[in-house]
């Protein structure tokens, strides 16, 4: 399992709605720790229209590009 950070650019790893399907891409927003791990994401198109903004926890992504520390 990864730990994400913000600005991190992911894609998800199932449909997550009707909008945002099994490789969607998008950019970690806000990190959530308390009270548990999640991840604040917001999902584009291939033309980079916001999708869906989404919680989604460390199983339903997986990083493609790690933003610079």
């Amino acid at each position: 399992m990864c730990n994400f950070k913000e600005y991190d650019i992911v894609k998800s790893t199932k449909d997550l709605n009707n909008k945002v399907l099994k490789g969607c891409e998008g950019t970690v927003l806000i990190v959530y720790d308390t009270p548990t791990l999640g991840y604040e994401v917001e999902f584009v198109n291939d033309a980079n229209e916001t999708l869906a903004v989404l919680t989604v926890y460390p199983d339903d992504i997986y990083l493609i590009l790690a933003f610079p520390k």
